[in-house]
């Protein structure tokens, strides 16, 4: 095995970008893995090593990058992984997990003699394409300072945020912060809307008080205001799958989060008819049933 050698499993939205500039950026070789063969034909293309397995990324590669979509593929992964791996080589768990199943699956392969680090992901599928991602590691500190140029290929604002699971504590964290930010956007809209209000206009001049926000000027100009959720962007069912993080992390720590709560049932009925897969701030037809929402597909 040759320890410089990357290993990448996940080639989905944003894994397949943050792969790609690793190829490019790393300087190393880069292994990529997925289930689906479409982003295995493009890594080729782009003269990226492609296994045939994941026993082959354990036995091939000394830091293992991991994408999934939430803690329950990230687990099967993990899975079959260990057995196949030794000690000395590391985990970057990119994927947005519990808190728990992180401290756990750490501890596990920290028994091994493999360190292990989460390391989720904000910002947007564009700003993963950029090499622009904002990246919460959770890592004992030798560990971080040798992943760091490897993450700074994709990422431009890197934070130890603490030791394993510190990462997600912080990224579940800022998606509740978004998730409610969203629903009361959504609600001062729609306010506004029926009260006479320009809602151009409304969003506008919020921006420039205190209530200004990256979610009023992001999800609220660009997505709530033209009534635009794309598919293949942070979905419904993406949010409501960290909300839940967020409510058993809440639950762990003993601390009632009602606004959390409410936000999570908008979303859930939201998510119950066909925009479940739609960019996530379509919570808003919801709050307001008269807009029509648009989905095109994002890519």
């Amino acid at each position: 095995m040759d320890m410089n050698t990357i290993g990448f499993i996940g080639l989905g939205v944003m894994g397949e970008p943050m792969c790609h500039n690793l190829h490019t950026k790393s300087g190393r070789t880069v292994i990529a893995y997925d289930i689906d063969p479409a982003p295995l034909e493009r890594a080729r293309a782009a003269n990226m090593g492609v296994a045939d397995s994941l026993e082959d990324i354990a036995k091939n590669c000394g830091t293992i990058f991991i994408s999934m979509p939430s803690g329950v593929q990230l687990a099967e992964i993990c899975a079959s992984l260990k057995p196949h791996m030794t000690s000395g080589q590391t985990i970057v768990d990119t994927t947005t997990a519990p808190v728990a199943l992180t401290k756990e699956l750490a501890a596990d392969f920290n028994a091994l003699g493999i360190d292990y680090a989460d390391a989720p992901i904000a910002r947007t599928r564009q700003a993963a394409r950029d090499g622009t991602l904002a990246v919460m590691v959770g890592a004992e500190a030798e560990v971080f300072t040798r992943i760091r140029p490897l993450i700074a290929c994709y990422g431009n604002d890197i934070t130890l945020c603490g030791p394993p699971s510190s990462g997600q504590v912080v990224k579940i964290l800022n998606n509740l912060i978004v998730a409610e930010t969203v629903n009361v956007v959504a609600e001062a809209l729609t306010i506004g809307r029926r009260a006479g209000l320009d809602d151009a206009l409304l969003l506008e001049t919020l921006s420039k008080g205190s209530a200004d926000s990256f979610v009023l000027r992001n999800h609220g100009v660009k997505a709530m205001l033209p009534g635009v959720f794309p598919l293949r962007a942070f979905s419904m069912n993406y949010m409501i799958k960290d909300m839940q993080y967020a409510l058993d992390l809440a639950e762990e720590t003993g601390v009632d989060v009602k606004a959390a709560k409410t936000t999570i049932e908008i979303l859930q009925e939201a998510a119950k008819g066909p925009l479940a897969e739609a960019y996530f701030p379509a919570m808003l037809a919801i709050i307001d049933p008269t807009i029509e929402p648009q989905t095109p597909d994002g890519d």
